[in-house]
């Protein structure tokens, strides 16, 4: 399946045609502005079309990027479209086809409840330990060998200046859900919602 995979992803163009039906899994771009971005730099290449035939491919559209993710891992879809890789099963391949790598921001709010906890919290989360183990490729440059920040198919820069444009990034967003239809599911694990800590 390794290299089928391969095979898929150096022609992405070529995904939506009847080989590929039942077989893809992908985030829905409508739930997702990571997601969002990839897709919309898709249409931009390939055209509306693509979209409209990956969809009568019977592509199955999840919420979350781990669950197109883990249908490819269990071996239940061979292609997974705006998805995490993570483990040793699943092989990220490229090609010359644009993907997202960004480094997360955070910060602390001026009125955080537990301001101490919330430094604790920084402070191990971009310690060497937590960058080394719990991110594929760090930020950090005194880790990460692989300068994501370079590769310009990774659109390190260009996805931030897309979520800039919140007017541009919700039309995106609606056109989607006329291609694709409506989000639908659980919402990814770990979801706090809009006022975490209130019932």
């Amino acid at each position: 399946m390794g290299d089928f995979v391969r095979l898929t992803l150096r022609r992405l163009a070529y995904l939506p045609i009847n080989k590929y039906a039942g077989i893809i899994a992908s985030s829905y771009p409508n739930d997702d502005d990571a997601v969002l971005f990839l897709f919309a730099r898709y249409v931009e290449k390939y055209g509306w079309d693509w979209v409209s035939q990956l969809v009568q491919q019977n592509a199955s559209f999840n919420r979350g990027t781990n669950v197109a993710r883990d249908l490819v891992a269990s071996g239940e879809k061979a292609i997974g479209v705006g998805c995490s890789v993570r483990g040793n099963s699943l092989a990220f391949v490229t090609n010359g086809t644009e993907y997202l790598a960004w480094g997360q921001r955070m910060g602390i709010l001026s009125k955080a409840k537990h301001p101490a906890a919330a430094k604790l919290f920084m402070n191990w989360i971009i310690s060497e330990e937590a960058q080394a183990t719990l991110v594929a490729n760090s930020p950090r440059t005194d880790i990460n060998t692989n300068k994501p920040w370079d590769i310009p198919e990774g659109n390190m820069a260009a996805f931030p200046k897309f979520m800039e444009d919140r007017a541009t990034a919700e039309e995106w967003r609606q056109k989607f859900s006329l291609y694709i239809g409506e989000v639908q599911g659980k919402p990814s694990p770990g979801w706090l919602g809009l006022h975490p800590g209130k019932q």
